[in-house]
């Protein structure tokens, strides 16, 4: 699978209409990458431990790309953007996501709904308390 494979099918996971913000991203193909990456033809991206734990800038940049193809929407919300998938994305998506393992399907769905389940801070600290190699660079004190 190619990067946008993952980025599609790991944000359709997160079911029809699922919006991600930019920390849920980074932890979520963190934690791809870090967890499953076997399983998907990984890893797809070059995290290194930033303001905020795992950082690629990447994972921006191949959700604006999307977007400029018609299957990705980022929409600003204040000082934040916020990433779902168009319609298009989301057939895309399922598909990719259909084509994984069953073991990559789950991982990955668990983990998209887990992201968004959490605060800013709770994702944040829960990334640390288990690789606490993200954290050397933190200017996070929750």
């Amino acid at each position: 699978m190619d990067r946008d494979d993952i980025l599609l099918a790991a944000l359709a996971a997160g079911g029809a209409g699922a919006t991600f913000s930019p920390v849920q991203v980074q932890k979520l193909f963190f934690l791809i990458d870090r967890e499953a990456h076997h399983l998907v033809g990984g890893p797809h991206f070059n995290f290194r431990a930033y303001d905020y734990g795992p950082f690629d800038k990447a994972v921006y940049d191949g959700l604006d790309a999307l977007a400029c193809q018609g299957f990705t929407r980022v929409q600003s919300s204040g000082k934040y953007r916020n990433y779902s998938l168009t319609p298009e994305g989301l057939t895309r998506g399922q598909a990719s996501l259909a084509e994984m393992p069953k073991n990559a399907r789950t991982f990955i769905s668990e983990i998209s709904t887990w992201v968004r389940t959490l605060s800013f801070e709770q994702l944040v600290a829960s990334i640390y308390k288990a690789y606490p190699d993200m954290k050397v660079n933190s200017v996070f004190r929750g």
